[in-house]
């Protein structure tokens, strides 16, 4: 999507926290959008046939803070029964409003909208197809398929007229319809396009209790299409409630990593009005990790620093919102230009650093054979501060000194200073091959140009709550004086609980990746030492920009769902975990299944009880394998296809 840099506004503002103002939309008794909170929802996981399973899961998900739950319902069958279901909860003395969320049947939707608060339709496959099918329209016949549509769906947002029933127009990527691919491709613009045809024929019908949605897997391209999602609005005059989340996040800390940034990197924009966080865990285990990332903004306005503002929305020369591009910068020994991110490991607080001392990081040294081995998540560079290190370090490792202890050191190979600004700028002694220089919003903006003649790598360093965005105002400055040193974007926190510290790290810098901004990472923080080098390495693939490790696609489960989605998961995930930058997706049934697959290596799909289907990419390899097998038969095509490697815990290199 060509436009003018400047003219292209998704936000309130890109330097002071303020949340885009929606309509309110009304679930019952529950509104979204306008000033309400953002609000906290989740989906069940059992059977819809099974009223009490169904009832009790449901309840646990309102202890732990749902305002929404969400239930599938497949067919009319199940569409009737969430009466039922609704019933029971009130019994119980609960009235959390229900969702029933529709796939492929017009007649279940039509009967969930009489009987709960709120309906979800798929636009790619609500009287509409996905077949993989590349289909020629001309701008008739493609008209005729619109026509055919708004016939079909025209008599859903009657009943939801009558009834006062809200709507979820809910695109994924994973299942965008022949039709839409055909025309405007794969693409955040054809997930925008999909939801805005449905959103047109309601608003001809003069319903506009909707809320929209734009899920992906891939986080870039999650944050793309909301933020383009938000342009059209504005262009139409639109402002429909958000409902953000990352689809198939997958499990533990890689589904939270994931979670958080994508969700997070829209929140720090004022983004989003309700939220659901999509892990491959029982439903309740998602509402505490949507709580602490909501949590986050509510005082956010109150409680950041002034940030100085930009000449313009967004300047000319920065990366596009809607499209990824990585920041142009110059390459200095391995950071920047065509070089992956880094990351920076902190060891600065011990008395002493030992070849033990760099075990948590990747690196895990024989005495016997007197060699290193060095693991596929072993970080860049460890920060020593004033410890000096006096043993061969890795070939692949680098050290980082404060700049007073650097120049006492006699052998300063793949040893290099870090200068505060002020030693910066007086020292007469310099590395020429490394500096890294500790900078502020302040110091850039107070000095012309700081790198001069000598190679830097600048450390860029926040102290405001809104940190992200002044971050990002940061890497503006350097845009603006077309300094194209390599930034590292560093991070403190004050010991926060695990959990915490996964969800706001991978906000804070898994905004600015996305964003194409960063050739490297430091977490600082007294947490655990491996907890952190691993959260690195988690945060730079989630925003799709170092792959380190195998990427399980892996959707939540749901009423629909075929097999047990987390035990399977966990014995794929055992098996193929050392598998480097393999994308497995693993689902439950067909209604994203296909569609993720195409973003994913290989694929395991539930395709009936007791049964799988198997893919390669998005062409089906292995029809009706039994459960049992699934797994072996998984391997098996791995290995047919060249990807299949022996697992070995570290990959031996000589140091």
């Amino acid at each position: 999507m060509q436009q003018q840099r400047d003219s292209i506004i998704y936000c309130n503002s890109l330097t002071r926290y303020s949340r885009f103002l929606t309509r309110q939309v009304m679930a019952g008794h529950l509104g979204i959008g306008g000033k309400n909170p953002i609000r906290v929802q989740s989906m069940t996981t059992t059977d819809t046939m099974d009223t009490i399973a169904t009832v009790e899961q449901s309840i646990r998900m309102i202890k732990a803070g749902c305002e929404l739950v969400r239930i599938t319902a497949p067919s009319i069958n199940e569409a009737k029964n969430l009466g039922v279901i609704k019933d029971e909860l009130h019994k119980r003395g609960y009235d959390v409003p229900i969702c029933a969320d529709i796939h492929f049947t017009p007649n279940a939707a039509e009967a969930a909208a009489r009987i709960v608060e709120k309906v979800r339709v798929n636009p790619g496959n609500y009287a509409d197809r996905k077949k993989f099918e590349t289909i020629e329209y001309t701008d008739a016949s493609y008209d005729q398929e619109l026509e055919r549509i708004r016939n079909r769906f025209i008599p859903l947002i009657k009943i939801c007229k009558e009834y006062g029933t809200a709507m979820r127009i809910g695109t994924n990527h994973g299942s965008l319809s022949d039709r839409i691919m055909s025309r405007y491709g794969d693409s955040p613009l054809g997930m925008v396009e999909s939801a805005l045809e449905f959103l047109r024929i309601c608003e001809s019908e003069n319903y506009f209790n909707i809320v929209l949605s734009m899920k992906s897997s891939n986080t870039q391209v999650m944050v793309q299409a909301y933020r383009l999602l938000v342009m059209k609005m504005k262009e139409e005059g639109m402002n429909y409630p958000l409902h953000l989340g990352v689809t198939e996040a997958g499990e533990g800390e890689d589904g939270r990593i994931k979670s958080a940034t994508g969700i997070g990197t829209l929140l720090e924009d004022g983004l989003g009005d309700t939220i659901r966080v999509s892990l491959t865990e029982d439903p309740e285990f998602e509402i505490p990790v949507a709580k602490e990332l909501v949590k986050r903004y509510e005082h956010r306005g109150e409680k950041q620093q002034e940030i100085p503002s930009l000449k313009a929305m967004h300047p000319a020369g920065s990366n596009s919102p809607v499209s990824y591009s990585r920041r142009l910068s110059n390459e200095l020994v391995n950071f920047g230009g065509h070089q992956v991110p880094r990351v920076i490991c902190d060891l600065s607080s011990r008395n002493e650093i030992t070849p033990a001392s760099l075990f948590p990081f990747g690196y895990n040294y024989s005495v016997a054979l007197d060699k290193w081995n060095i693991s596929d998540q072993a970080c860049d560079y460890i920060f020593a501060g004033d410890i000096k290190v006096d043993f061969n370090i890795p070939g692949t490792l680098g050290l980082i000194y404060n700049f007073k202890t650097w120049l006492t050191l006699t052998n300063k190979t793949r040893c290099y200073p870090l200068f505060s600004f002020g030693e910066f700028q007086s020292a007469e002694t310099k590395s020429d091959a490394l500096n890294f220089v500790d900078v502020t919003i302040n110091d850039l903006i107070s000095s012309n140009r700081i790198s001069n003649s000598h190679p830097v790598v600048f450390i860029f360093e926040t102290n405001n709550e809104h940190g992200m965005a002044e971050q990002r105002r940061m890497f503006f400055e350097l845009l603006d004086k077309n300094d194209l040193s390599p930034v590292v974007v560093k991070r403190k926190y004050s010991k926060p609980a695990d959990d915490t510290l996964v969800l706001h790290a991978a906000t804070d810098l898994g905004g600015l990746l996305i964003d194409g901004f960063g050739d490297g990472v430091w977490i600082d923080s007294d947490n655990n030492p491996k907890m952190l080098n691993s959260l690195s390495f988690g945060i730079l693939q989630a925003a799709r920009t170092r792959i380190s490790k195998t990427e399980y696609i892996s959707c939540p489960s749901c009423g629909r769902t075929l097999f047990d989605l987390q035990e399977t998961t966990a014995k794929i995930r055992s098996r193929t975990d050392h598998l480097k930058g393999i994308k497995i997706g693993i689902m439950g049934c067909i209604v994203n299944g296909p569609g993720e697959m195409a973003d994913a290596d290989y694929g395991y799909v539930g395709s009936g009880p007791g049964k799988i289907t198997l893919y390669k990419g998005k062409e089906v390899v292995k029809k009706s394998v039994p459960t049992e097998h699934a797994v072996d038969e998984l391997i098996e095509l791995i290995r047919e296809n060249g990807d299949w490697v022996e697992s070995v815990s570290l990959s031996d290199h000589s140091g």
